[in-house]
């Protein structure tokens, strides 16, 4: 288990720190208190920081946090201090990605704290396919965001409940449409 990469939380913040949805697979906050006190460690630390082309990574409190910034949302995926910055990254940017093709299609290419709170299900199951009990199951945005919405009940519904290739069709039609205006 000690080669096994893990990841010990997976954070969304807004642009003021405040917690839109979190994940711990660790007792290394055993309560809420501490845990919102590492959240706005990690916010205060990375705020001023530029981290929205590519992310970055910050060791706070003896623990590797790789974070990015993705329009009003800051996402942060947290491993012990020994773990390799990499596999961290690649489990938050597959994070972004599957958050981005799930959501931006909903809001028009615009995700923000208020469109991340709506779909608040969507994003907490984007967090279950990528990591349980702190193992990496899954990186590739596109199978992420396509076991999400393969969860559908109705095909007609709303972006949340089609499949992955009814909520492609869908992004393409809009982008289509945003194109030709």
């Amino acid at each position: 288990m000690e080669l096994c990469p893990s990841v010990k939380n997976v954070l969304l913040l807004d642009s003021e720190g405040n917690r839109v949805a979190a994940k711990y697979y660790c007792d290394d906050w055993p309560t809420n208190s501490a845990k919102e006190a590492f959240e706005k460690a990690v916010f205060t630390k990375t705020q001023k920081t530029n981290a929205r082309t590519e992310a970055e990574i910050a060791m706070i409190e003896n623990n590797v946090v790789v974070y990015k910034f993705v329009q009003s949302l800051h996402f942060f995926v947290t491993g012990g201090e020994d773990e390799n910055e990499l596999i961290l990254a690649t489990v938050l940017q597959g994070f972004c990605d599957a958050v981005g093709l799930l959501l931006s299609t909903c809001s028009r290419g615009h995700v923000d704290r208020r469109e991340a709170l709506e779909n608040l299900d969507l994003i907490l199951m984007c967090l279950d396919e990528i990591v349980d009990g702190g193992i990496i199951l899954e990186t590739d945005p596109n199978v992420i965001a396509g076991k999400v919405a393969s969860q559908s009940v109705d095909a007609g519904g709303p972006l949340s409940e089609q499949t992955i290739s009814q909520a492609l069709a869908t992004a393409r039609e809009h982008l289509t449409r945003s194109l030709l205006n």
